[in-house]
């Protein structure tokens, strides 16, 4: 058998899926749950693909609420994919952590209103951007991930343009 040691600063640091892995490792070293075969909470079976102008109508409508708003764009990180159908998980302490809320109810608020601007986008109460599973994690449909990923993208991809021509009318002689 061989050992390694990681500080909290290396596991923190770790790509999402390697901080699951240990997760469950030491779970299971520790016997505190045994290795279940992975099954989607049914609360899945509600989370809609949403598309790159559902998720632009979302941020719309959750604009001025910035947690919200960076709730919303941290599920266009890359997430772990399983089950069938797939979905992505995102785990709530990760989204604490890269968000700097001041604890999990504030990011799962969050969670709930990004939903909630979802219902009103597609006028469908029965509509979920987002569910959660009892382990802590956040659900998406992986085209909704995709969705949000082009959204920031195209968001990004603007704001440069932007300065460019900022800088361009700066450096131009006054005529």
């Amino acid at each position: 058998m061989t050992g390694i040691t990681l500080t909290t600063e290396q596991i923190r640091n770790a790509p999402a899926a390697v901080r699951q892995w240990i997760e469950q490792e030491v779970i299971t070293s520790l016997g505190l749950s045994p290795r279940a075969p992975v099954t989607i909470p049914p609360q899945a079976s509600h989370l809609v693909a949403c598309s790159v102008e559902d998720v632009a109508g979302v941020l719309e409508h959750i604009r001025g609420v910035l947690p919200a708003v960076n709730v919303l764009l941290e599920l266009g990180r890359p997430g772990i994919s399983f089950g069938q159908p797939a979905v992505m998980t995102f785990r709530l302490m990760d989204i604490l952590h890269h968000t700097r809320l001041n604890g999990v109810g504030e990011v799962i608020t969050c969670l709930e209103m990004i939903n909630q601007a979802l219902i009103e986008v597609k006028k469908d109460p029965a509509v979920r951007l987002c569910g959660f599973d009892h382990e802590g994690h956040c659900l998406i449909a992986p085209q909704t991930q995709a969705s949000i990923a082009t959204l920031w993208q195209t968001m990004m991809e603007r704001q440069q343009a932007v300065q460019q021509r900022e800088a361009a009318d700066r450096a131009a002689p006054a005529a």
